[in-house]
């Protein structure tokens, strides 16, 4: 039988260059990068080229990448770890902002620490997914210390503006700067709390520039097995003067905020797979790939009637492809395509076990029978025109048939 992969939002094939660069780290070069004899310093010479490789991706110093098992606890570090250290420096009634569409992997760390007592506000989006820029800057305010806004959304593929908001962020800070400036010494008090910018980068760093100056971030999480990497293996810039406090203790691994044996073998594919990340090489595959999404989408739109595009294409990445086909439940199409063996899903990996309605979609104006109808398709740069050609060969009869013995679809 045929085997199709349409799920690289969920995750990547590790592409053979990483591989290749991983090998000699699990039998040969093994041993614990923290050791000072021969074996040890060996190892840590790979975890100096992989830093090294992820500063120049990011444009970054090597000392303010962190490395981590992934995006997941990235992001808790970048939100938790900074409101830790920001409150034993004395702050109080912190705000922090971030979107309504986030991965859980945000919203949950910012729901723990509302629970604090927190003061949390959540930007909504338009309805093809884009966070409001207007209705975030009406939330900034003079506690705000902390926005975490995601870089793509990885259901409907959209692409925040998040060098706008990076630059609203510093244009704040500026102007509350210039404020406490003004006032006389006595006047003035504590110097303003600066509010700092999380970038959830994770499904955008495969096709989108990642300069953190250029895009005026503070802090950015990235996980590597969304580029065709490791499993397991992550990282997280922070700026040198973000206030950061470790999550756990026990060592002393990464400049003290990740105790924990280095996984040397997972970093150094992490350092081989933003190796493969160039301008050019990045604007090959985009073509590629936003050229063979254009032809599911098309052919899809074509071929089967009472279909939504969710994905707005002028504003999302050239690999996602999201729709709902009224009357068929996500979850009786994903199945179906299985069974012909193409490979989707009904929305983030993550959430797979969940038979609630995607919080994306609800928060797009979504009605949520509509929503349990959706499927994704995330394209790889392995993807081929045969492969599109397949699944809009098997997908019209498979939609036809569910619809068939769906009752409410046929009244």
């Amino acid at each position: 039988m045929r085997k199709v992969y349409f799920d690289h939002s969920a995750t990547t094939p590790v592409d053979k260059k990483v591989l290749e660069a991983m090998m000699p780290y699990f039998s040969d070069t093994y041993g614990n990068a923290t050791s000072i004899h021969s074996f040890g310093l060996d190892a840590a010479k790979g975890l100096d080229i992989a830093r090294t490789q992820m500063a120049k991706f990011l444009n970054c110093s090597e000392t303010e990448v962190i490395f981590t098992s992934g995006a997941t606890e990235s992001d808790n570090l970048a939100i938790k770890g900074f409101i830790k250290a920001i409150k034993k420096q004395g702050i109080k009634n912190p705000h922090v902002i971030t979107s309504i569409v986030e991965h859980d992997a945000v919203l949950e760390p910012f729901m723990e620490l509302e629970a604090e007592g927190v003061e949390v506000d959540h930007v909504k989006v338009l309805p093809n997914g884009v966070v409001d820029v207007e209705d975030f800057k009406k939330k900034l305010k003079d506690n705000t210390v902390l926005v975490s806004i995601m870089h793509v959304n990885s259901e409907v593929g959209a692409v925040m503006p998040i060098r706008e908001i990076g630059k609203t962020i510093k244009k704040h800070n500026e102007s509350r700067e210039r404020e406490w400036k003004k006032l006389s010494v006595k006047e003035r008090g504590e110097r303003p709390q600066k509010a700092y910018f999380h970038v959830d980068a994770t499904q955008g760093v495969n096709f989108f520039k990642q300069d953190v100056k250029w895009n005026y971030v503070d802090m950015l999480s990235m996980s590597g097995h969304k580029i065709y990497g490791p499993k397991g293996v992550g990282a997280l810039y922070c700026q040198k003067d973000v206030p950061m406090e470790s999550l756990q203790r026990g060592g002393h691994q990464e400049w003290n905020k990740r105790s924990g044996t280095i996984n040397v073998t997972g970093i150094v594919g992490l350092g081989a797979a933003v190796e493969q990340l160039d301008e050019k090489t990045l604007e090959k595959d985009n073509k590629k790939i936003a050229k063979l999404r254009d032809k599911l989408v098309d052919g899809v739109l074509e071929k089967i009637p009472d279909v939504v595009l969710n994905t707005d294409r002028e504003n999302a990445t050239p690999a996602h492809a999201h729709f709902s086909f009224k009357g068929c439940e996500g979850e009786a199409v994903l199945m179906s395509l299985d069974i012909e063996g193409i490979a989707v899903s009904t929305g983030s990996a993550c959430a797979s076990g969940s038979l609630k309605a995607s919080h994306v979609l609800i928060a797009m104006g979504i009605k949520k029978e509509i929503a349990h109808n959706s499927i994704r398709f995330s394209l790889g740069k392995h993807n081929t025109e045969e492969e599109i050609e397949y699944l809009l060969e098997k997908l019209p009869p498979i939609i036809e048939k569910i619809r068939k013995m769906n009752p409410i679809y046929n009244t």
